[in-house]
């Protein structure tokens, strides 16, 4: 018996299956498994980005800009690194100026190197 619901269930087309979920669903209060999976997970996608919003980034220089001795300045400056060091971080484009610095420093940073015609990226 078991055996020939399961072959009929089987050979069900997509209408069939539609109505018999409807029918399952209002009739016994039993929701598809995927439906509701589907439900679960696009909820907890959205609940998850709201909590996990990016609080530490990195400063990546893309380019130097026309003013490339200013660059240098600034990265030599915002790293500490010697003249050397900074020139070369400069000459290695892209390169990783600062990691780990919050929204606020990652902004200032931007801001600074966008001012003297560097185009900054923040991860």
């Amino acid at each position: 018996m078991i055996e020939k619901i399961a072959e009929q269930l089987v050979n069900l087309t997509v209408k069939q299956v539609n109505e018999l979920a409807t029918i399952l669903k209002k009739e016994y209060g039993i929701e598809p498994y995927n439906s509701v999976k589907l439900e679960n997970t696009s909820k907890s996608k959205e609940e998850i980005s709201k909590k996990e919003e990016k609080t530490v980034f990195n400063i990546i220089l893309k380019s130097s800009g026309n003013s490339k001795l200013s660059v240098v300045k600034l990265v030599k400056e915002i790293t500490g690194k010697g003249l050397r060091e900074s020139k070369d971080l400069v000459d290695n484009i892209p390169s990783l100026i600062k990691d780990s610095v919050n929204k606020k420093e990652a902004e200032d940073l931007k801001n600074k190197f966008e001012g003297i015609g560097a185009i900054i990226e923040i991860e």
